[in-house]
């Protein structure tokens, strides 16, 4: 059986380490090593796109980091229940014609019995800077 450790029922210290490793993991902008930290029909609402399952992550997530380019992301404990962590991120990004954006937001999580996302719900809003801004 699949497992993504540490499993729930999560600590504070098992949750804050559920959420480096998602935060490492998306730094690595490996769409296909991404999608392994969730179920196979995870769901997902980034914004306003609904994802479901982990082929649509993959493209998702292969769209997203070819359009924001030097993609860089923190991730911040916010709250946990048993099989639940709430985060609030940022990230950095530049759009091929050379604007700089952050994007701040939170983020809603639910993990199954082994350790796997099942649902992610992100809000998210944009803020345009300037590169000398930049802090990440």
């Amino acid at each position: 059986m699949e497992q993504k450790h540490p499993l729930p029922p999560f600590t504070l210290e098992t949750a804050k380490q559920k959420i480096q490793m998602a935060e490492d993991a998306w730094n690595s902008q490996n769409p296909e090593k991404v999608s392994l930290a969730y179920t196979i029909d995870s769901e997902w609402r980034n914004r306003s796109t609904f994802v479901n399952g982990r082929e649509e992550i993959v493209k998702f997530l292969s769209d997203k980091w070819k359009r924001e380019l030097n993609y860089k992301l923190k991730k911040e404990y916010w709250s946990h229940t048993d099989n639940r962590i709430a985060v609030r991120f940022e990230y950095e990004y530049q759009t091929k014609d050379g604007n700089w954006f952050r994007a701040y937001g939170n983020e809603n999580w639910e993990f199954d019995e082994n350790g796997l996302m099942k649902k992610r719900y992100a809000s998210i809003n944009d803020l345009e800077i300037n590169e000398s801004e930049r802090y990440l």
